[in-house]
């Protein structure tokens, strides 16, 4: 299918077309470096998969140009179409094909997650979902939203966020207890029961159950004003305050007291933006924005049925209604699976007229408004971005803009556990996936330049290996760069510029500067005098944020390294202890300090731990 007209031609596949079963089904087609261009699924995999091989001019122009690049096809036999749906859902999530409407997903979407097979559950942000007993709340759109949601709950609801084994034996609380934000579970302050209790009420309110939380929290103030406690009471007493003053600011959008999800979308060019208001017992307790791609030449109804598929395949829970601003393709078959999902009757309904109308008008406009802002500050960005670029290359002289920044720099204390880093900014923007690090292997003392040397050396050596991956390939080595940045000086600039010598590099192919911290000036090959930006300069705040980037993730290595030096090398003393001991002792105390601070029958009664052995740490940590 590299051409697919000549592969309507081919015998072969004429033979495989023949093959396919009348059952429902998923199928897929992949380029000629087999990656995936399409998913789909079918109630019938023969007629729906030979329709491709039709007149082209049946073919919606999107599937058109997909059908030039295909390459070959494959499909999966399935029980049901609902469970086909379900499977091109799982294998859109996973590959992400170009040509398929989908959520814009870098990474798994984050989710709350509270384990309640855990003695004392956590709660906390995770991306992955499984089977596992736990209960999960979302999908969010972004880690931002989740950890808005997590500030907010640590701020009502006293529950744990250390990580510590909780034993109730430890002598003292952390600083949470005493400004109440903690129930302290780890001196025995507060039993299993008292903790579940807290948790338990963590779980309404992600419920929308506010008026429940607040109800329970009222009875055990009253309780604790029986009993004379009236410090605890008064505790209580603000809790409640504060969930009523939550819950006060969630405002009422539905007379009635029903849980719903109200859905709109934006659409433009290939993106169409989706608002998405979280109503529960009548009250909207939260909203978000999720970006699908691939939307171009798709109808709104399509664009928001491939939403509604995907998303409520990740979510966590499923309303027994969503409000739509359109009516949806293939309806019935989406109602059918979320129904089995949620295990209960789903209406996905567009009102006409009335109380629901107005909420879907209410999220459409929000979703609109939202749209032109985010698309605003987002080309306003990219304005100041390419201003930016532009600036730079004129004041460093340099042979094309800069779209691909390298910037290097080197950490280390009086030359022990040194490391390089190497940072990439695309277009202005961090490209992580591209960020390296270096541990210095060949320097023993303290040489910044030696180990700047090595680290380029390094890096450029595998310049010519690997050259011909473009910028979205796996083999970031083989990019050249537009400018390497280095954080330093003239001496800096000059080590690295000979270590690109060294390696055959031209400077013409590979342009260097570097930018010294004191006068934030910018040293280049070309140029005898330092190079000073105004100060009010976008391309110097560009060049600053990728110095500083630069900074941060070799510092972040390098104590990453020193701290394992360090736990072990203490514990590495004790005859003894091997990596499965070490290991544990960490875990169970948290960190070095931790075991140092253990008593002699703490250690002891640890699982293969001896008296004796335990007094070796005493003495040796």
């Amino acid at each position: 299918m590299g051409n697919s007209r000549a592969m309507e031609l081919s015998s072969a596949l004429s033979e495989r077309l023949a093959a396919l079963p009348d059952s429902p089904g998923g199928y897929l087609f992949r380029d000629a470096s087999a990656r995936f261009l399409y998913v789909g699924k079918a109630a019938s995999l023969r007629p729906r998969v030979r329709s491709y091989f039709g007149k082209a001019a049946n073919l919606p122009a999107k599937i058109q140009r997909m059908m030039q690049r295909a390459a070959d096809f494959e499909f999966f036999v399935t029980h049901s179409e609902s469970e086909a749906l379900i499977l091109e859902n799982t294998l859109i999530k996973r590959h992400r094909p170009p040509y398929n409407t989908r959520l814009r997903d870098d990474k798994t979407y984050p989710y709350i997650k509270i384990d309640l097979a855990e003695e004392f559950p956590l709660v906390s942000f995770t991306r992955l979902v499984r089977n596992d007993g736990a209960r999960y709340f979302g999908p969010f759109a972004s880690a931002k939203s989740v950890r808005r949601t997590l500030d907010l709950l640590k701020k009502l609801f006293p529950y744990r966020s250390c990580t510590k084994v909780i034993t109730g034996t430890d002598p003292r609380p952390c600083l949470e207890y005493y400004i109440n934000r903690c129930v302290a579970p780890c001196v025995g302050y507060a039993s299993r029961e008292d903790y579940r209790t807290v948790i338990d009420q963590v779980l309404l309110f992600l419920e929308g159950r506010t008026t429940k939380v607040m109800r329970q929290l009222k009875t055990r103030m009253d309780e604790a004003a029986q009993r004379l406690d009236y410090e605890r009471a008064a505790v209580l007493r603000d809790q409640i305050r504060a969930v009523r003053r939550v819950s006060e600011e969630q405002k009422v959008v539905s007379t009635r007291r029903e849980d719903m999800d109200v859905i709109a979308i934006v659409q433009e060019r290939d993106e169409a933006w989706v608002e998405t208001f979280f109503i529960r017992q009548g009250k909207l307790v939260g909203r978000d924005q999720f970006t699908m791609v691939g939307a171009q030449e798709e109808p709104p109804g399509r664009v928001l049925a491939h939403f509604v598929s995907q998303f409520y395949n990740r979510a966590s829970y499923v309303p027994p209604l969503v409000l739509l601003q359109q009516p949806l393709e293939e309806a019935d078959l989406i109602q059918a699976v979320l129904e089995e999902k949620r295990g209960g009757r789903v209406r996905l309904h567009v009102p006409i007229r009335g109380e629901k109308r107005r909420l879907v008008t209410m999220v459409a406009e929000n979703a609109a408004q939202t749209f032109r802002l985010t698309r605003a500050h987002r080309l306003a960005g990219q304005d100041a971005l390419a201003a930016a670029l532009s600036d730079l290359q004129d004041a460093l002289n340099l042979p094309r803009l800069p779209q691909r920044i390298e910037c290097y720099d080197i950490s280390n204390i009086r030359g022990t556990d040194a490391v390089g880093s190497m940072v990439v900014f695309q277009d202005g923007r961090p490209k992580k996936a591209h960020y390296r690090r270096f541990k210095i292997r060949s320097v023993g003392e303290i040489d910044d330049y030696a180990m700047m040397r090595e680290v380029l050396t390094r890096r450029f050596g595998r310049l010519a290996a690997e050259s011909g991956a473009n910028a979205s390939g796996e083999k970031a080595w083989g990019i050249v760069p537009d400018l390497v940045l280095i954080d330093g000086g003239r001496g800096h600039l000059s080590t690295a510029h000979q270590a690109l010598l060294d390696l055959g590099v031209s400077t013409d192919v590979v342009p260097l500067a570097s930018i010294a911290k004191q006068r934030e000036e910018l040293f280049a090959l070309q140029s005898a005098e330092p190079i000073l930006l105004p100060r009010d300069a976008q391309a110097l705040f560009l060049v600053q944020q990728i110095r500083d980037e630069a900074h941060r993730f070799a510092i972040s290595y390098h104590q990453k390294l020193r701290s394992r030096r360090a736990t072990r090398s203490a514990l590495d003393q004790v005859s003894g202890i091997g990596p499965k001991r070490r290991r544990m002792l960490i875990r169970h105390f948290g960190s070095l300090q931790g075991v140092r601070r253990a008593s002699l029958e703490e250690l002891a009664a640890l699982p293969g731990m001896t008296r004796e052995l335990a007094q070796r740490i005493k003495e040796l940590t």
